[in-house]
């Protein structure tokens, strides 16, 4: 089983990944999560200032910056990603979060459908705070699509690639509900402990829900569904889910 991380300077644990994000972080005995959505995306670097503010008015350093919900206005090439990764870790290594190729910052990055913005940016954004109610856990997982993790192009390891089949599609989303699971096993939660669930797909998965959403208790607070694509090219179907105490939207 993968070790959790330790991320002291933001008083959180997460589950190592590539360079560009972790898996999902869970907050320290004694702390918490908060999560804040903008109204409306706001771009990439206008959005780190943002929340720089944010996490100076909330009196907490800026490592207490421990996952996001990016927007962006179209699935990327592999290489498009890979260099847009890098701007986004750069930041986060002037901020002395990221270090030696390790990020501790959970991540989601998907593409709207409809009105995607001009140019990439952040939706939602979590920190940590002290708690004051230290009974439930606090966490987020990344977003994850139908792809494996591991070396090599995006390319080689989705699952049934192109088959939006309705069998094609159930393939993929028990592929991503399993690795969901994965993941919040190994932060020691599950979805009994979530406060909420995302989606991302353009293709019908209606079908899905009763069988392979509900049979797992993935949607006992309901499903909050983005008609959305996964960030790379050849992806088609995502999931996130968090566990919060507490939720703000500013704009």
């Amino acid at each position: 089983m993968t070790a959790l991380g330790n991320f002291t300077a933001g008083s959180y644990r997460f589950i190592p990944g590539p360079f560009q994000y972790s898996a999902g972080v869970v907050a320290d005995s004694g702390f918490a999560i908060e999560r804040v959505r903008f109204r409306r995306p706001v771009p990439l670097a206008a959005g780190f200032a943002r929340i720089d503010a944010h996490l100076a008015a909330r009196g907490r350093p800026l490592t207490a910056f421990c996952a996001c919900e990016l927007r962006s206005p179209a699935p990327f090439s592999e290489d498009g990603f890979t260099a847009f990764n890098r701007i986004y870790v750069g930041t986060l290594e002037r901020w002395g979060v990221v270090k030696d190729e390790i990020n501790p910052v959970a991540r989601s990055n998907v593409c709207p459908a409809h009105a995607p913005p001009p140019e990439p940016g952040f939706h939602a954004f979590a920190y940590t705070v002290p708690a004051t109610d230290g009974s439930r856990p606090s966490f987020i997982t990344a977003g994850n699509a139908e792809a494996a993790e591991g070396p090599g192009p995006y390319r080689d390891r989705i699952v049934r690639p192109g088959d939006v089949s309705p069998d094609g599609l159930r393939a993929k989303a028990r592929f991503v509900l399993i690795e969901q699971e994965r993941r919040m096993a190994l932060l020691g939660v599950g979805w009994s402990d979530t406060t909420a669930t995302q989606l991302y797909t353009v293709y019908d998965a209606h079908a899905l829900i009763a069988d392979e959403f509900a049979m797992r208790g993935a949607i006992e607070l309901g499903l909050t569904w983005h008609f959305a694509r996964p960030p790379v090219a050849g992806l088609d179907f995502e999931m996130d889910a968090r566990g919060v105490v507490r939720e703000f939207v500013i704009d």
